[in-house]
C-alpha cells in the first residue's frame, strides 16, 4: 500500500508549517483535505496557506473550485486518489493536511459513497457505545469472530474501522472482506496536532482578530456581491456570520465575536472526531516546538516499516 502522511487537529496549532517542513525534508507533496480552501478567492477566511507558504513546497487542491460550485467528499476523494498515485510515482511521499475529517475517513477508508452506501446510524451508534464501555478490544474480538480476514487488517485499537466492518456486516448481511471499496486503501500516519484548551481558544480568538485586520470583510463583500448567502461557499465559519450584517457596521463586532465562538465549537468537534475515529499521534507544537524532531523520527521510523 502506498504510505501517506496526515497532518490534522484543530485550526491554529501549526499544521500548515508542520507539513511544510515534513514535505521538504521528506520530499514530500503537500494535498490539503480542507473542504473550505479548495475555493478560489476565498483566501483569508479558509486560512489557506499563503503565496509564499505555496511557494516553498508543492501543493494540491487549493483553488480549483468557483464559489458558486459545489464540492462534495466525493469530488475530494475522486481528486485525491490520482494525486496520491501520482506523488507516488514521482517518488515522492503524500502528505494530507486538512481538517475536515469525513474527507479523510472516505479518501483512507475507501467508504462507499452515494445512495448505495451500506449503512445505518443506530447500528453504528450503538457499536460505538460497545466500544465505550466494555473497550475497543471486545469490539474487534466480534469482528474477528464473523469476518476473520477484515479483523486481520484492522488493528484493535482501529475503532473507526471495526465499528465500520461489523455496521457493514449487519446492513448487508455480507462479509466486510467481500465488500467492493470505492478505492484503493492506504497506509496512512496520522499526526495530531493540539495543545492546552485555554491556549487553544487564546490562539483562535487573535487569528479571527488576524483575519479581520488582513481584509476578511473584503473578502465577504466580494462573496456577497456573488449572490452570498446562497452560494456554497457561503456556509464557511468566516463567512456565514458576517454575511448578514455587511450593512450593519453596529452588529459586526457581535459577528466577529460569533466567528470566534463558532471557530472554538468546530476545533472541539474536530478534535472529539480525531480522536475517537483515528489512532493519530498527538503532539504540542505550541507549547513545545522542539518536538517537531520527534515528528520527524517517528515518520521516518514508520517510513521503513513494511506494509
Amino acid at each position: 500500500m502506498i504510505k501517506v502522511v496526515a497532518v490534522v487537529g484543530p485550526t491554529a496549532v501549526g499544521k500548515t508549517a508542520l507539513a511544510i517542513k515534513l514535505a521538504q525534508v521528506l520530499n514530500g507533496e503537500i494535498i490539503s483535505g480542507d473542504s473550505m480552501q479548495v475555493y478560489r478567492h476565498l483566501d483569508i477566511g479558509t486560512a489557506k496557506a499563503t503565496a509564499a507558504e505555496q511557494a516553498q513546497a508543492p501543493h494540491h487542491l487549493i483553488d480549483i473550485q468557483d464559489v458558486d460550485q459545489q464540492f462534495t467528499v466525493a469530488q475530494f476523494v475522486a481528486a485525491a486518489q490520482p494525486l496520491i498515485q501520482a506523488i507516488h510515482e514521482r517518488g515522492h511521499l503524500p502528505i494530507v493536511a486538512g481538517g475536515t475529517g469525513f474527507y479523510l475517513q472516505a479518501l483512507f477508508d475507501g467508504l462507499k459513497l452515494g445512495a448505495d452506501a451500506p449503512g445505518d446510524p443506530q447500528i453504528r451508534e450503538h457499536l460505538r457505545q460497545i466500544a465505550v464501555e466494555q473497550g475497543p478490544q471486545v469490539l474487534w474480538q466480534q469482528l474477528a469472530a464473523q469476518d476473520p480476514v477484515a479483523a486481520s487488517k484492522i488493528p484493535p485499537t482501529n475503532i473507526r474501522r471495526t465499528v465500520r466492518a461489523l455496521e457493514v456486516i449487519q446492513v448487508t448481511g455480507q462479509l466486510f472482506s467481500h465488500q467492493q471499496n470505492a478505492g484503493p486503501q492506504y497506509d496512512e500516519y496520522y499526526i495530531g496536532l493540539n495543545t492546552a484548551r485555554p491556549l487553544l481558544y487564546e490562539r483562535i480568538n487573535q487569528r479571527v482578530d488576524n483575519m479581520v485586520q488582513a481584509g476578511l470583510l473584503d473578502e465577504v463583500r466580494w462573496l456577497a456581491k456573488r449572490s452570498g448567502a446562497t452560494l456554497p461557499a457561503a456556509s464557511g465559519i468566516g463567512y456565514r456570520e458576517l454575511l448578514p450584517v455587511l450593512d450593519q457596521p453596529e452588529k459586526l463586532a457581535a459577528a466577529i465575536d460569533q466567528i470566534k465562538q463558532d471557530s472554538r465549537h468546530y476545533a472541539k468537534r474536530q478534535l472529539t472526531w480525531f480522536r475517537h475515529q483515528t489512532t493519530a499521534n498527538w503532539y504540542d507544537l505550541v507549547q513545545h516546538p522542539e518536538v517537531d524532531a520527534q515528528i520527524l523520527q517517528d515518520v521516518l521510523a514508520w517510513l521503513t516499516e513494511k506494509n
